[in-house]
């Protein structure tokens, strides 16, 4: 392999941030759904996101570079898919 071809490939699998969401929850459920087409995705930052370090944060998704345009588009098919549920009637259960 070249050092063109090395490069090339380096390149794609270069983390892209995808999106930052409030929660981990959030973003499980969006890197679940990435991973589900197919896409790889990972979630970072969940340890300073909800206070838990008494820090405000968000949680990051990356994706490769090389999915990211795709990502994207999943993503926005994801939130219009979602768009109509109204969470007010949805039972999540009993707090903790």
């Amino acid at each position: 392999m070249d050092k063109e071809s090395d490069d090339v490939s380096e390149a794609s699998d270069t983390p892209d941030l995808l999106i930052s969401v409030a929660t981990e929850v959030e973003a499980a459920v969006i890197a679940n759904e990435l991973q589900r087409c197919g896409i790889e995705a990972v979630a970072a930052g969940g340890y300073t996101s909800g206070f838990k370090a008494e820090a405000p944060g968000a949680v990051q998704i990356y994706v490769k570079h090389v999915d990211a345009d795709l990502a994207r588009r999943t993503l926005d098919r994801i939130r219009n898919e979602n768009a109509d549920i109204d969470w007010s009637q949805v039972d999540v259960g009993e707090a903790e």
